[in-house]
């Protein structure tokens, strides 16, 4: 597999790590899952990301996990999240899923980190500890509560030669964007891919802004691609529209403590995994929120098909 660049682009789906009713990885999922990202037209996954529950499994599940995803991928762009609060974990598995195929691994800051030098010096070590392994900078304020402002980011990026891109979700972040491919134009920042994330609620205007295309787990990829697609046609009021489609349920995916539940609802109703489960300590969904994204769905049908999805039955739920 190719390793990762500067030059990635296109949609990357972060992927939920599946798991059975009592709490064991289901590897038939993750077997499907994988398959549905190539088949809709993911250029990429990411695994074992915060959507993927990677607190929740011991290094050697997040290892059977990360290779499992990578030898099942076949054409696609693996990237590896290593967060670890030791780095000593974060190079065992660097290691392990670039041995087996990875195109590179992603870092995000533990919460503890403050000012910008413990920013900075954070990541050159991080750096170090993985070695010359392609890696994403993963910026995500609102649950990491780490903040990286634009020149941070740029001092990070041109200290690290093989951190080659930004994983962006802030928010409010467009300015954020524009900034940093400010910074590209005038030389002072070297070629970066950024993707963005936060379930794709600003990606019909991130594109606009420049980013090189999504990195987030929206269940409907093909929104995702498609979005990415009509905007770099030019066509903004086509990208717009569907984009719009669709926001009510993206928006409803974003809730904090209830999104995954939702996500995995909606990918266990695709077919995709076989039970919306979470490893404990995580959140189930109620028969409620089930009736509320079902209504979100069929409105969503009414403009993008793909959504016309059939009620579960009783026994797959």
């Amino acid at each position: 597999m190719t390793k990762l660049t500067a030059k990635a682009a296109g949609t990357f789906a972060i992927a939920p790590t599946p798991f059975h009713d009592d709490g064991r990885i289901d590897e038939k999922s993750i077997d499907r899952l994988t398959d549905f990202y190539a088949e809709v037209g993911c250029d990429g996954v990411t695994v074992l990301g915060i959507l993927g529950e990677a607190p929740k499994l011991d290094a050697a599940e997040a290892e059977q996990v990360a290779i499992r995803f990578v030898k099942r991928a076949k054409n696609m762009q693996i990237i590896v999240g290593v967060s670890a609060p030791g780095f000593a974990s974060m190079r065992s598995l660097a290691k392990a899923s670039m041995d087996a195929g990875a195109a590179g691994v992603m870092i995000a800051p533990p919460p503890h980190l403050r000012t910008d030098d413990q920013i900075t010096g954070y990541f050159k070590q991080a750096q170090e500890a993985i070695g010359d392994i392609p890696w994403v900078l993963q910026d995500y304020p609102l649950t990491l509560s780490v903040v990286f402002t634009p020149q941070v980011i740029c001092k990070i990026v041109m200290d690290s030669p093989s951190c080659v891109m930004l994983k962006h979700e802030d928010w409010p972040g467009l300015e954020k964007i524009s900034a940093l491919r400010a910074f590209q134009k005038d030389g002072s920042l070297r070629p970066l891919s950024i993707l963005t994330g936060n379930g794709g609620l600003f990606l019909d205007f991130e594109m606009e802004r420049g980013a090189d295309g999504p990195m987030t787990g929206y269940a409907f990829p093909e929104l995702l691609i498609d979005v990415v697609s009509l905007s770099k046609q030019g066509k903004r009021d086509a990208a717009h529209d569907l984009f719009d489609a669709h926001l009510p349920l993206i928006r409803y995916e974003q809730q904090p403590g209830a999104g995954l539940a939702v996500r995995k609802y909606v990918l266990q109703k695709r077919g995709v995994i076989a039970s919306s489960a979470q490893r404990k300590p995580g959140a189930g969904i109620t028969a409620t929120a089930k009736a509320e994204v079902d209504y979100l769905l069929s409105r969503v049908a009414r403009v993008d098909r793909r959504a016309n999805l059939q009620p579960q039955s009783s026994a797959a739920g």
